[in-house]
Parts: structure tokens; C-alpha cells; sequence
């Protein structure tokens, strides 16, 4: 893992060092990674089974991105992001079981079944959706952020998108006002590499992302995020500012997705050896549990012993999905309006 520290830079030259973690904190690290990457191999099966209808976007390969940063993240703190959503819910704290419902359009769902793959929301927990139109949620997000300084509060707003998200207009005029007002928002570019079926590199001239908010003053960093310490060092090092009032920051996470954009995309625009590179000397699961257990942080049991765990826990939702009911018709008529 300590290769991912030569691929890391900063508009200000800045360059953190990997996150010192706990023997506990990396476990959990761990546990949180793999239980995001089994959840959605275990949705992409239901889809092909029919369980869950409509479109499916699969989180695999990204997961050091949502657990380095939300791991850092305290009560109070918002959370917003696209429609690759499920692992950012998990990583929120939400239960498995809810999400996988909510999935599969179940009542049991954390939205009732009315939001599926692509709309869930729990303001119970600190998150406020995925969202359906690319970027619209950064406009949201600095949004939530202005909430939170407005009510004299210490909060944040993760607000994640992806770098075919970072070309839509309304986001450079959030960058704007956020800055202009000093919000405590943290804008993550989640890079994977291709939006839907364009790479970077064919979609924009300048494929620094974190570069993006320099015209309006806004600092970015690009990190590694195949790797959960160098993402959770870049939450140590740069939220601080952002929650003590010193306005927003750009954190472009350099990661990749395994599966298509979607469950429909057969991902014929890119190698079937870059994906296979990328699995074998970039996964982030594996770059953890080779440091942990090179490191002497860990035992192969202790690890067998979580695997074991989260496969039991995401059978578990599965079962629950299949299980619950379907959402009653008179569904169709709450949460409408809210009238105070």
C-alpha cells in the first residue's frame, strides 16, 4: 500500500502521509470494505434473477473511497451523493438489511420501497440520497452545507460525485457560492475513471479534477483512493478547516469501478486486462489485508472470521429482501407534502 503515496498531489503542493491506523480501526476498515463489496455482488445477482427492477449501479472497486472518509465523519454531519449510492448508505450506518430492501422495492426498504437503487434517503442517519440527475446533488449538498452554518452548528456536507458530474455547470456555480460564503462542505470527486462510457481523457483537457475549483480560490487534493489510509489521512488532514469554518475543499479520489456504469452496460470501452490489472495490483480490499497481515495487524483467523460474518450478514439481507412485503398502494399517496 505504500506505493499509493508517490500518486498523490495537491493544487497547494501539499502531501499527506498514509493514516496510522489502530489494529482496530483497521479491521474495521476491513469489515466495512468487504461488506460493501459483498452487499453489491449479492445485488447484482438479484438483479439478474429479476429481484430488483430498474437501473442498478454497482459500488465494487470504490469502497476505500466511502469508508476512508465517513469513518472520519461525527453525528450531524450530512451526506449526499449520486445514484452509485448503496455503499455510501452502508458506510452511513445503515442496516443491510433496509438497503437490500429498499433495492428490491420492498415495504421493509429504508425508503419504503419507493426509492430503489437509485433514490434512497434517511435523514435518520445523516443522508440525504442518491440522486438521479448527474450532479444535482452538489447543489443540494452546498445546499445542506449552508443549513448547517446558518444553524451556528460544526457540521459538514460530504457531497460526492463522480468525474462526469464535475462538467455539469451547476457545479462550478455551487463551487462559487461555497466558496463566496465560506460553506463547510467537502466536495469529493469520486474519478473512476469513465463517466458512463467516456474516459477522462476523451471528456475534458484538464483531468486534474482536483484543479477544478482554483479559479474560485478552493483548494484540492488528489489521493489515492484505492487505498483506505491514504483517503482516511485526507480526512484528518483537510475536513478540520472545512468544519472550523475556512470554507470548502476538493478532494478528487482517484478510484476505479469493476462492473459497467450500470447492470445494462457491457463495458466494451475498456480493456478486459486493465480491469484484470486493476483487481490484482490495485484492489483495495486485498492492498489492506496484505498490510495488515505483512504488518503483523492481523491473523489470517481474524480475518477468515470476518469474511465468514459478512457473508452470513449479507445472506441474511437477501433473505429479509425476498421476504418482505410489497409496499401497500396507499403508499403511492404519503410523503407528498409536508404541511407545518
Amino acid at each position: 500500500m505504500a506505493k499509493a503515496q508517490s500518486s498523490r498531489k495537491s493544487t497547494t503542493g501539499k502531501t499527506p502521509a498514509l493514516y496510522a491506523a489502530s489494529k482496530t480501526e483497521l479491521l474495521e476498515f476491513y469489515r466495512q470494505m468487504l461488506m460493501i463489496r459483498r452487499f453489491e455482488e449479492k445485488a447484482g445477482q438479484m438483479y439478474g434473477m429479476g429481484l430488483i427492477g430498474g437501473f442498478c449501479h454497482l459500488y465494487i472497486g470504490q469502497e476505500a473511497v466511502v469508508v476512508g472518509l465517513q469513518t472520519a465523519m461525527k453525528e450531524g454531519d450530512g451526506v449526499i451523493t449520486g445514484y452509485r449510492d448503496h455503499g455510501h448508505m452502508i458506510a452511513c450506518g445503515i442496516d443491510p438489511k433496509d438497503v437490500m430492501a429498499e433495492l428490491t422495492g420492498r415495504s421493509g426498504g429504508i425508503s419504503r420501497g419507493k426509492g430503489g437503487s437509485m433514490h434512497m434517503f434517511s435523514t435518520d442517519h445523516g443522508f440525504y440520497g442518491g440522486h438521479g440527475i448527474v450532479g444535482a446533488q452538489v447543489s443540494l449538498g452546498t445546499g445542506i452545507a449552508f443549513a448547517a452554518q446558518y444553524n451556528k452548528t460544526d457540521n459538514i456536507c460530504l457531497t460526492y460525485f463522480g468525474d462526469g458530474a464535475a462538467n455539469q455547470g451547476q457545479v462550478f456555480e455551487s463551487f462559487n457560492m461555497a466558496k463566496l460564503w465560506s460553506l463547510p462542505v467537502v466536495y469529493v470527486i469520486e474519478n473512476n475513471q469513465y463517466a458512463m462510457g467516456t474516459s477522462v481523457a476523451r471528456a475534458t483537457t484538464a483531468t486534474d479534477l482536483c484543479s477544478r475549483g482554483a479559479s474560485f480560490g478552493i483548494p484540492g487534493y488528489q489521493i489515492d483512493g484505492m487505498d483506505v489510509l491514504a483517503v482516511r489521512q485526507a480526512a484528518e488532514d483537510y475536513i478540520p478547516a472545512v468544519r472550523a469554518g475556512e470554507g470548502p475543499v476538493i478532494l478528487e479520489m482517484k478510484t476505479y469501478r469493476y462492473r459497467g456504469h450500470s447492470m445494462s452496460d457491457p463495458a466494451k470501452y475498456r480493456s478486459k486486462e486493465e480491469v484484470k490489472d486493476m483487481r490484482e495490483h490495485r484492489d483495495p480490499i486485498e492492498g489492506l489485508k496484505s498490510h495488515m497481515l505483512e504488518g503483523g495487524h492481523a491473523t489470517e483467523d481474524e480475518i477468515k472470521a470476518i469474511d465468514v460474518e459478512v457473508k452470513a450478514e449479507v445472506a441474511e439481507a437477501a433473505e429479509f429482501a425476498k421476504n418482505s412485503p410489497e409496499p401497500d398502494a396507499a403508499e403511492l399517496y404519503t410523503e407528498i407534502l409536508i404541511e407545518e
